[in-house]
């Protein structure tokens, strides 16, 4: 059994929820414990209840709100297996910071793609892209996800000389799968002259940056894909047909890049991010 905890964030929604399922399959998986958090997104100057003659306010409701997410989220996750160890967390502080910061020593952060509030599913939430930024440990966004097993983890490499983070984290997920590994390398600036060249160039180059990875996982069958288009839509695009989808993402950043945040914003599976070490 792992004795770092899978992670999940909920604030009552059902795309949280969705994350905290997810997270419970994964956790039974892993032999891992499962602890869920939530945080009360307090309004600024707002102060947190006293004692003394109750009056409800603004603090009381969304305390209880959270109180009741947890509730849910906790009553979920059970569903999935009645033998998995689930812990409950109130978070202090910004959601968005208080959730990243719940990360910490975790086997992964998980969260919804959007909460409460969201109007449309083009919204990327402030606490997922925080968290899928600055945590440090791998952040799972999870939208539409599905329990479905396709048996195929897809994962962006955007620079060919330097993975190492993403490309372990992706074979150690096909591993435990018993999945496929697909490794993808596009850039979206079409060369002017010598495209079939520079393709030609850049397959070679992958594959031998795949050929060490072969070596140290001879169970996990891999391919790849390399070619010309936004890196961002072609993850979004394969996460339809992945289990997991995995991104690279470099320490101190102070927000996704245009390829991560296409992909969050746009994916149909579970993505993860994983930092540099």
């Amino acid at each position: 059994m792992s004795a770092k905890p899978m992670v999940a964030a909920t604030d009552g929604s059902e795309e949280s929820l969705r994350a905290v399922d997810w997270a419970a399959r994964e956790a039974v998986l892993r032999g891992a414990p499962l602890r869920i958090v939530s945080a009360a997104a307090l309004l600024p100057r707002m102060m947190g209840r006293h004692d003394g003659p109750h009056v409800e306010t603004v603090t009381d409701v969304l305390t209880e709100n959270r109180d009741r997410a947890l509730a849910t989220a906790a009553a979920r996750a059970a569903k999935v297996s009645p033998d998995l160890l689930v812990d409950t967390d109130h978070l202090t502080g910004a959601p968005a910071e208080a959730v990243t910061e719940s990360g910490s020593g975790a086997l992964m952060l998980v969260v919804g793609s959007r909460g409460v509030g969201a109007f449309t599913a083009l919204v990327l939430g402030s606490v997922s892209r925080y968290a899928a930024t600055h945590a440090s440990c791998p952040v799972v966004v999870v939208r539409d996800e599905t329990t479905a097993a396709h048996r195929q983890i897809a994962v962006g490499i955007g620079d060919l000389d330097t993975n190492p983070a993403a490309l372990s984290f992706a074979f150690e997920e096909a591993t435990l799968r018993q999945a496929s590994l697909l490794a993808v390398h596009a850039w979206d600036t079409p060369p002017v002259t010598g495209a079939q060249a520079l393709q030609e160039q850049l397959t070679a180059r992958l594959a031998a940056l795949l050929d060490d990875w072969r070596a140290k996982y001879p169970d996990v069958p891999v391919t790849q894909d390399v070619g010309w288009g936004h890196p961002g839509r072609a993850l979004a695009d394969l996460s339809a047909r992945a289990d997991l989808v995995v991104i690279g993402r470099h320490p101190g950043a102070h927000g996704p890049g245009t390829v991560t945040h296409a992909v969050l914003s746009h994916a149909h599976g579970p993505v993860v991010t994983v930092p540099s070490a």
